[in-house]
C-alpha cells in the first residue's frame, strides 16, 4: 500500500513529493499544476519516468541538484 505524498517543495508551476513506504532507488515526484507527473533519481537528478519535458522542470532540477542530501535524508525518513 502505498504511504501518504507529502508536499517537499513547491515551484510556480510545480510541486515537489515524495511517497511515504515507496520502492527504489530513491526518487522524487513532480507533479505539474496541469497534473502531469515525472518521478526524477535523487542520486543523478535525471527524469525515469513521465512526461515532462526537462525545459519545463530545469529550475526543480537545479534544486535537487543543490539539495541531494536533503532529499535524500527527507525519502530515508519517510521510508520508516
Amino acid at each position: 500500500m502505498m504511504g501518504i505524498m507529502p508536499v517537499i517543495q513547491r515551484f510556480a508551476n510545480c510541486l515537489v513529493r515524495i511517497n511515504a513506504k515507496d520502492h527504489a532507488p530513491p526518487h522524487f515526484h513532480i507533479v505539474m499544476n496541469d497534473g502531469r507527473e515525472a518521478w526524477v533519481r535523487m542520486d543523478t537528478v535525471e527524469i525515469i519516468h513521465g512526461k515532462v519535458a526537462v525545459r519545463e522542470v530545469a529550475a526543480v532540477l537545479d534544486w535537487a541538484a543543490a539539495n541531494r542530501e536533503f532529499l535524500a535524508a527527507k525519502f530515508e525518513e519517510l521510508q520508516q
